[in-house]
């Protein structure tokens, strides 16, 4: 089959359609000509910065049920909850990584949960907005600096930072983002 100058068979012509979340929380489409691979992001905001998970690792997002807190449990674990029939650990990612919470927004009563299904666990992160979607292509994400990946091997739950529009989004790993001996903990 001929192909065009620099095109390969199996890539299309059809544009993609590529949408950020503006930094008034709408979302804002583009038709780009492109045929690098989209990433999809669920992003949210923990205290004042914007951070990502990529959307095959978020099982489910919804209002943020009654939260039963449990006995010895580290303080990022405010509880339990029933989501859908299944009993899961809850975890807020403020506390878990040091970030105070933003004052200057408006405090709005309810929460929503990201439910991230993991295959020893299954565990929900408590955020304070609504999570908003985002596509965008892989070059707009670098990888984490090198200094940042070297704390501890532990820590290197930061899979990349995406540039969108005047922001950064910090990208999660959310598979990484538990030590082992945290996941036996939530194992039993």
């Amino acid at each position: 089959m001929p192909t065009k100058k620099g095109r390969t068979p199996e890539t299309s012509e059809a544009p993609e359609e590529v949408s950020a979340v503006s930094g008034n929380g709408k979302e804002e489409s583009a038709k780009v000509k492109t045929n690098e691979p989209l990433l999809h992001l669920i992003v949210f905001k923990l205290g004042a910065e914007f951070y990502g998970i990529k959307i095959e690792q978020v099982k489910e997002v919804t209002v943020t049920p009654t939260i039963t807190r449990m006995p010895r449990t580290p303080d990022f674990v405010k509880g339990v909850a029933n989501i859908r029939g299944d009993i899961i650990a809850i975890m807020d990612l403020e506390e878990r990584f040091g970030i105070r919470p933003d004052t200057s927004t408006s405090t709005n009563n309810s929460s929503y949960t990201l439910v991230i299904e993991a295959r020893e666990y299954s565990i929900g992160v408590v955020v304070k907005e609504v999570p908003q979607s985002l596509n965008l292509t892989v070059s707009k994400m670098d990888k984490t600096p090198s200094f940042l990946q070297d704390i501890a091997v532990q820590e290197n739950y930061i899979e990349g930072i995406a540039k969108v529009d005047n922001r950064l989004i910090i990208v999660l790993d959310m598979y990484k983002i538990l030590s082992g001996d945290e996941i036996k903990q939530l194992s039993n």
